[in-house]
């Protein structure tokens, strides 16, 4: 028998203002580049997404983000959103030395919602390719696309555990807007009790 236990996960709701946003020049890792939006890449960004969360404090808030079928779903869902942004929707590509095979390696992707603000979802960088500055380049191509469209005030969200992550948007400008407590279900055995 199996008991379920509530626990609760610390979350920031972070927020970027764009009108006092010092554009950065874009710094894409050497034998990196990354890939604009295109309705051919739905696998390839549920598949990185699959490959960034799987087995990280994401995928046990989201269980979704732990199986490559609900990483698939999900990105349909967000493709299929009104709000959807293509603009602030990006991929990081490994392309290597010649002769290598290029593989997809990061994920963004951006929603508005309301007319002048919009929220990033779901950045993730596959283990192998992290502390390369993929990540950074991945946010602030979504944030330039996202300043085009005319989007003032951006947000996301990220869980405090995430210690490197949330170091991350606090260099690149995003401040602390609220404090989240998501309740997660962990399933205990009865023998472990």
């Amino acid at each position: 028998m199996r008991f379920m236990n509530l626990h609760y996960v610390k979350r920031y709701r972070m927020e970027l203002d764009l009108r006092r946003w010092q554009r950065p020049r874009i710094e894409v890792p050497v034998d990196y580049r990354l890939v604009t939006w295109h309705p051919s890449l739905v696998l390839a960004h549920a598949e990185v997404k699959y490959l960034s969360f799987r087995g990280e404090i994401d995928s046990q808030i989201f269980p979704c983000l732990g199986e490559i079928e609900g990483c698939e779903e999900l990105m349909s869902e967000i493709e299929a959103r009104d709000g959807f942004l293509p603009e602030g929707t990006w991929l990081a590509e490994y392309i290597g030395m010649e002769g290598s095979t290029p593989e997809y390696c990061g994920t963004i992707q951006a929603i508005r919602t309301h007319k002048s603000r919009a929220s990033i979802q779901n950045i993730g960088v596959a283990p192998y390719h992290r502390d390369r500055g993929i990540g950074t380049a991945l946010i602030l191509a979504s944030l330039l696309g996202l300043h085009h469209l005319g989007i003032r005030r951006v947000c996301l969200e990220v869980t405090a555990e995430n210690e490197a992550a949330v170091r991350l948007y606090r260099e690149l400008g995003f401040r602390t807007a609220r404090t989240l407590y998501k309740a997660v279900e962990l399933a205990h055995s009865e023998a472990a009790r």
